[in-house]
């Protein structure tokens, strides 16, 4: 009987299992049009889809950025806006796209098989045969609207960001690397200039060129039916024949044939300012070509080696610029893989006046690195930990492979993948000797010319972009007339109706929604022990292995059992002993947490000794906020290990907590980075926007409120001088929150391991508490309910309006009361309610971001809180208004619900759950949070599946006008809008007529000392200098924080 491959165009090209993890690899190839098909199987309830075409232009135009948003606006066999995101709300799915300068690619995330194979072919005749209208490219490109302002979703994204110094600093650097007419030089995301004249003819011609089948990868992630799913492709094909090129028609393959640049002939240094009113730090980036990204063994070199310079705070580069010179904040580094890939060095937090010195001194350290002998124990550590981190990854990251088939379809001649089979170039490199290493080192970076940017805040840019912008904009209103701006409204609004023209409702009818059964959720086995078993025991042979280990050790430990080479240990610390005074002390304490002297066996251990041990013994580890881990009011000490060492793991733990060393010039120097880096996160706009939302409605007991960046800004340069003057006191309220901090009874712990093969799962810990009073029972978890302000426990009346120089929009957070525990009756019809006008191209979707009045919206859900965000907005009050409106109408049934989009509705809270449980470790940790973090039973996803499909929509009408309907009245909610200095004037206006009555106020005003005093009374608000002398301190290492404010390595 013939295969299903004899009966089909696609056949197989590539066929592996992956040596290191659970992975098998397909290649199919299509005979007839040359798609491209990639099946990585993996188990687990989701489908991942990346649909990507290699995309290449040489100009500013953006026409690849345009493309990616104009695919959902309609296509030749289902030619209406929404259609593709309306189906896939229904399909336990979500889709989204990004545009890199090298392609673009098309996701999908499902919930199931069942899910993804409905929406497949759908989403691909989206990629391919999109309408591509004029109307559509009016709507979502640019206009100007009837006030004479310009708009549309790609210009007003692009207006965020396109005056933002990442992205001024990035574009210049391009210029100076590549020539005219090589795609890497250029903007694919669309300069306002000419995205302004940009024609929708133009873009179809890019679409034309690009979007062919030979030029598009499919990559399929997931429980896949492999045989269904090259009949569907085979349909598909046939379907699209008379729409794409002739398949054999002459085509030159993107990058691979294309020109490349030329070597660097010498070395480029400029300046770029970029608008900012705080002018104290600036940025530097430094670029070099490295080698082909195809090469896998030198490739992998390059990142053992950067880790080598700069991977740890014991790293060279990290060590003598950050710590024991304070040159900057912190030294990140970036490897891209291209043709000649790029190798970008990051200064962080450096002072604006000594950029070029700075600079300069970098240089000459990657010399005398290069002159001296290669630490080769240290290179091992950093070869033998990148390996344990792929494995990891491949363990743990549910989309980890899809970076590297991309990069090969992109760039690959041969298209040769079986290099993800194992991981041998490890073995390759572990021969290498110190002078290959030193020959490495000078090739491509001490001998290799480069292209340094600087970057300078400049105060005086700031004004003349607010000032050429409203000198434009008032011309282009002058130039239009009153006719020409009724015309362009006319324009616009009938440009609206015809993209939202009704979509059949027999069309989406067609597509069921698939059952849950066909999503594969992730089950684990849990067990306890000490406290934990409190909270019930567990009966099955994981809680007989843990209990025949030793059954009364007098600590609070949960186990999840999942068949995983790796271990992953956290320790949460309550927090309600540590007094208020000291919650700021938090963030210091944390920062140095990994990166300071310990006491081992009555010996001092130096910090540089303590992060090489660290980087030996681990595949990482960290100290943050219990985020993660559904709790930001305590902390979480995590590390991830191999399964040997359980132990080791247990010892640092207990170092860490009680038998390290304050040291002050340790001290001082983390406290001069953690400033250097405040002036890059206050430009912000939507961050800054949440932090002063946090200085309101938080009391001064919240952790998370004493670890904000409007926190930090006074409070440690504050400190910074105490440490100066009286040292020993710094030490003494350490040492304090330590005593108050490190106590058995604030303590529990979650292991995630493969218990069977876990020695002493349990009798591990009995060193750590050797000698520790455990006979208190663990305190209740600390709540962020509790430590909410009077404004945050009854918000209303309060708004304000916060001018900043690096914003060109604004970013809207309104906050209101929300149900107190997830157990409250009105949760279910709340979530409904929140996933039905959240939904893509949805109702708020279709009202804010279809109008051009924000690149997006959204609700949050948190206990006792609920939160609406506008985020890049040209009028963030007309989306707050318009938002209103729309909840009211439903309110008022003067819109109607429509029953599709409530299956829709539901079906995206499903693929919520199977997000949680995406991988074996992140299915374990779900359960804890359930059972221990939230107090809920382990079934309560099930449950809460129960209770949302049996809502009503009087249930909905009702959630909405006594949960939701308060974010928009003045008297029950707290609005926080930062803004571009050149909107303060119409948000003042137009939030005077919503009802609301704003206070203008910087980001200084919403700072907190929490009590510690300037020590000479000068007023240091609003200033970050300091005027002081520069002090060099000994020794220091750098820890970089994460998006969560996490110090970790």
């Amino acid at each position: 009987m013939p295969s299903f491959q004899d009966q089909s165009s696609f056949h197989s090209s590539q066929k592996f299992e992956c040596q290191y993890s659970p992975h098998k690899f397909t290649e199919y190839i299509s005979k007839r049009t040359g798609l491209k098909v990639v099946v990585v199987d993996q188990q687990g309830p989701k489908i991942l889809g990346y649909f990507t075409a290699a995309t290449e232009i040489t100009d500013d135009s953006g026409s690849p950025h345009t493309l990616e948003h104009l695919c959902f606006m309609g296509s030749k066999n289902y030619p209406y806006k929404g259609l593709l995101d309306k189906l896939a709300t229904r399909a336990y799915s979500t889709t989204n796209a990004w545009t890199a300068t090298d392609h673009t690619a098309y996701t999908v995330e499902t919930g199931g098989y069942a899910a993804f194979a409905q929406i497949l072919p759908i989403y691909l005749d989206h990629v391919i045969r999109p309408t591509l209208t004029d109307e559509g490219c009016y709507t979502e490109v640019h206009h100007v609207n009837g006030e004479g302002h310009d708009a549309g979703v790609v210009y007003s994204e692009m207006q965020g960001v396109q005056n933002q110094q990442q992205e001024l600093m990035e574009l210049r650097g391009k210029r100076l690397m590549y020539p005219e007419g090589v795609g890497f030089r250029y903007e694919t995301g669309g300069m306002m200039e000419q995205l302004r004249v940009l024609t929708a003819g133009r873009i179809r011609q890019f679409h034309r060129d690009m979007y062919q089948p030979k030029n598009l990868c499919v990559i399929v992630v997931g429980e896949v039916d492999h045989a269904h799913l090259l009949a569907m492709l085979d349909k598909f094909e046939e379907s699209i024949l008379n729409d794409i090129p002739e398949p054999d028609s002459q085509f030159r393959r993107p990058w691979v044939e294309s020109p490349q640049p030329p070597s660097l002939t010498q070395s480029v240094c400029e300046t770029v300012e970029f608008p900012e009113d705080d002018e104290s730090a600036g940025e530097v980036s430094i670029k070099y070509f490295g080698p082909h990204c195809e090469e896998v063994v030198q490739f992998t070199a390059l990142t053992i080696l950067l880790s080598y310079l700069a991977g740890t705070s014991a790293s060279v580069l990290e060590l003598v610029m950050v710590e024991r010179e304070q040159l900057a904040s912190a030294v990140f580094y970036y490897s891209t893989p291209r043709p000649d890939s790029v190798i970008e060095f990051t200064l962080s937090g450096v002072d604006a006046t000594k950029l070029s010195v700075i600079e300069a001194r970098f240089h000459q350290l990657l010399k005398e690195v290069a002159d001296k002998e290669v630490d080769m124990a240290y290179m091992a550590d950093c070869l033998n930990r990148e390996k344990r981190q792929q494995m990891y990854l491949a363990e743990s990251n549910e989309s980890y492979f899809t970076q590297g088939i991309i990069s090969t379809f992109l760039f690959s001649k041969t298209g040769d993948l079986t290099y993800l089979a194992n991981l041998k170039e490890f073995d390759e490199l572990n021969e290498w000797t110190a002078e290959d290493w030193r020959r490495f080192l000078r090739k491509w970076l001490v001998d290799n010319n480069h292209v340094t940017i600087l970057g300078k805040p400049s105060a005086a840019l700031s004004k003349k972009i607010t000032e050429d912008e409203e000198a434009r904009i008032a011309s282009q209103i002058k130039n239009l007339g009153p006719e020409g701006l009724k015309k362009l409204h006319k324009k616009l609004e009938d440009a609206k109706n015809y993209n939202d023209r009704e979509i059949p409702r027999e069309l989406l009818e067609k597509f069921k929604v698939p059952a849950t059964d066909t999503i594969h959720f992730i089950s684990t086995t849990s067990a306890r022990s000490g406290y934990a078993k409190e909270l019930g025991i567990p009966r099955n042979s994981i809680q007989e292995i843990v209990d025949q280990d030793k059954p009364a050790l007098p600590l609070f430990i949960h186990f999840e059992h999942i068949p995983s080479n790796f271990i992953n240990v956290h320790l949460l610390i309550c927090t309600a002993s540590i007094p208020v005074h000291l919650r700021p002390l938090v963030t210091l304490y944390m920062e140095n947490f990994f990166t300071t002297p310990i006491v081992r066996g009555g010996t001092r251990i130096e910090f540089e000794q303590v992060v090489m041990e660290l980087f030996r013994d681990t595949v990482e580890y960290s100290i943050g906020s219990g985020g993660e881990l559904g709790n930001s009011e305590v902390l979480n000490v995590k590390f991830q290990i191999e399964k040997d060492k359980y132990g080791k793991a247990i010892g640092w733990i207990k170092d860490l907590l009680w038998n390290s060393i304050f040291d002050i010039e340790r001290l001082k120097s983390t406290t001069v980075r953690l400033l250097a880096d405040i002036p890059e996160e206050k430009r912000d706009g939507s961050d800054m926007s949440y932090a002063a939302s946090d200085m309101i409605n938080d009391a001064a007991g919240s952790i998370e409120r004493a670890r904000d960046t409007l926190v930090k800004a006074l409070y440690l340069k504050r400190l910074k001088r105490l440490l100066s003057d009286e040292p020993k006191t710094v030490i003494e309220q350490l040492e304090d929150l330590r005593s108050t901090l490190c106590q058995a009874s604030n303590f529990r712990i979650l292991v995630v391991a493969n218990v069977q093969r876990l020695e002493k799962p349990v009798s591990a810990w009995e060193d750590f508490i050797a000698g520790k009073d455990c006979s208190k029972p663990p305190v209740p978890l600390d709540k962020k309910i509790d430590r909410f302000s009077d404004a945050g426990k009854n918000p209303g009346n309060l708004s304000y309006i916060i001018p900043m120089s690096t914003l060109d929009s604004s970013f809207l957070l309104t906050v209101s009361k929300g149900p107190e525990d997830s157990k409250h009756p009105c949760v279910p019809a709340l979530m409904v309610a929140i996933a039905y006008l959240d939904a893509v191209e949805g109702p708020m979707w279709t009202a804010v971001r279809g109008t051009g009045l924000a690149y997006g919206t959204g609700f949050r859900r948190r206990i006792g809180r609920l939160e609406y965000s506008v985020y890049r907005s040209p009028d963030s009050f007309k989306a707050l208004s318009v938002s209103k409106k729309v909840v009211e109408d439903f309110v008022n049934g003067l819109t109607p619900f429509d029953s599709l989009a409530l299956e829709g509705a539901i079906s995206s809270i499903v693929l919520t759950l199977a997000n949680q449980q995406a991988t074996m470790g992140a299915a374990a940790t779900d359960k804890f949070v359930l059972e221990v973090v939230k107090d809920l039973p382990r079934n309560w996803n099930d449950l809460i599946l129960e209770k949302v499909r049996a809502v009503k929509v009087d249930e909905i009408k009702a959630v909405m006008k006594d949960m939701l309907l308060p974010l928009f009245d003045t008297k029950s909610s707290n609005v926080f809008i930062t803004c571009a200095p050149i909107m303060e004037g119409s948000l003042v206006k137009g939030m005077n007529e919503l009802g609301y009555s704003p206070e203008v106020q910087p980001l200084a005003f919403f700072q907190d000392d929490y009590g510690l005093k300037s020590p000479d009374g000068v007023d240091d608000t609003d200033d970050m200098d300091d005027d002081e002398e520069d002090e060099e301190p000994e020794d220091g290492v750098d820890d970089e924080e994460d998006e969560e404010s996490t110090a970790s390595a």
